[in-house]
């Protein structure tokens, strides 16, 4: 998921919502706004369905959404295992012509048939997570959303590192032996700029650690996720975490006994030994807020990120049995001080590219020319140009098995 998008701050654009007008007293207010209630439906294209955890989480998030806007049932239409072809675009025909007013799609290949359906039906709000072509559209009834989730991974790094601390300090392993092992689904900004985040979050308290990231080529395969696990941990490495939407590496790594880092869900149902955390969204704050924008008729962002300032992203509960003693007093600092701005993951004094500094490469000019627009003030401006991880600079400390 390489992002390419430069300079362009978040713009509101119309959200092209007509609703019935005010009343002139008490009673027909009432009426009305039980017309608008009505009127409003919203329709959901997910790549998968409740056994995946990335589609069960959007899944959640939509049922708070649901809730919290006091949406009826047939309000909410949601179509589920929607591939990333032209299946898409008809599922988004189809719940235009349902009268959804509001239509959501939650994976990266949705995102050109979305604006192709968005071009047709200009009077429909159409909202994509993980896409980076909102703005570049020109369409006002197009946009993005994500979430910070480099935060909590790199969150969830801290954790790892500590567990690392742990296992030096206790003699299973020496400190150059720091070597983790991270199965990631595709070679796209939204992999690197997670793996990289949670990497840094480990070298944060655990400096002499290092990584490999293997590729799946799959965003959910629980079978190949499990042997690319494995495959890591017959490679030396001493700890796991993912990019990837199964539980397999989970398994994998409760089978070997060896410490873990998920994605999405709580992996301690089925590693209740192996599982430190989870790096996890709250997809209920995006949904929630842009759906509440556009049933008032209000202009919603073209692009829009919730992160930890926003309860956007989490960890999910440390497993104290095995975390490393501590731990949760350091996962709490680490919280508030990125609620607070006093932490920028991609800080770029704590990592180099190729031995330099990304600012002397920028200067340099070259393929590292386009960074300009993202790094500022010493950091990374993640998720802030655009929603969408833009980060996919190989840092030096990781090594990226390349995808076959």
């Amino acid at each position: 998921m390489k992002k390419l998008i430069s300079g362009m701050a978040a713009v509101l654009f119309a959200a092209g919502m007509v609703f019935a007008g005010g009343s002139k007293d008490a009673a027909s207010a009432k009426s009305t706004d039980s017309a608008k209630s009505a009127e409003f439906k919203v329709g959901v294209i997910y790549v998968g369905d409740e056994n995946e955890g990335y589609t069960e989480a959007h899944m959640v998030g939509i049922a708070e959404m649901k809730k919290a806007l006091g949406l009826s049932d047939d309000q909410v239409i949601e179509k589920t295992n929607i591939p990333e072809d032209e299946t898409c675009y008809d599922a988004a025909v189809d719940l235009a012509s349902q009268g959804c007013t509001l239509i959501f799609a939650n994976s990266f290949g949705h995102e050109d048939y979305m604006i192709q359906a968005a071009k047709e039906y200009p009077n429909i709000q159409f909202c994509h997570a993980t896409g980076y072509q909102a703005a570049s559209s020109g369409l006002p009834n197009m946009h993005n959303y994500f979430t910070k989730i480099f935060q909590a991974r790199y969150v969830g790094g801290i954790v790892a590192g500590l567990k690392l601390n742990q296992m030096i300090a206790d003699g299973k392993i020496t400190a150059d032996k720091c070597k983790i092992g991270y199965v990631g689904a595709y070679p796209y900004a939204e992999v690197v700029s997670g793996y990289t985040s949670f990497f840094l979050g480990v070298r944060s308290v655990c400096p002499t650690a290092t990584m490999v990231v293997r590729y799946t080529n799959s965003w959910a395969d629980m079978t190949l996720e499990k042997e690319t696990a494995e495959a890591l941990i017959a490679d030396g490495c001493v700890l796991i975490s993912q990019h990837a939407d199964t539980t397999g590496a989970a398994t994998a790594c409760e089978s070997h006994d060896v410490p873990l880092v998920g994605y999405n869900v709580d992996m301690t149902t089925v590693a209740p030994d192996a599982a430190l955390t989870s790096a996890a969204n709250n997809w209920g704050i995006p949904y929630t807020m842009i759906a509440t924008l556009a049933k008032e008729g209000k202009p919603i962002p073209v692009d829009y990120a919730a992160g930890y300032a926003d309860n956007g992203v989490y960890i999910t509960p440390v497993n104290t049995k095995i975390a490393a003693p501590g731990t949760q007093a350091k996962v709490d600092e680490a919280e508030a001080a990125l609620k607070a701005g006093k932490i920028h993951v991609f800080d770029t004094n704590t990592f180099t590219v190729n031995g330099q500094k990304v600012e002397s490469l920028i200067a340099a000019g070259g393929d590292f020319a386009k960074y300009a627009a993202y790094v500022k003030d010493g950091y990374f401006h993640e998720s802030e140009v655009a929603s969408a991880p833009a980060f996919d600079l190989r840092i030096d400390g990781i090594k990226e098995l390349t995808a076959e």
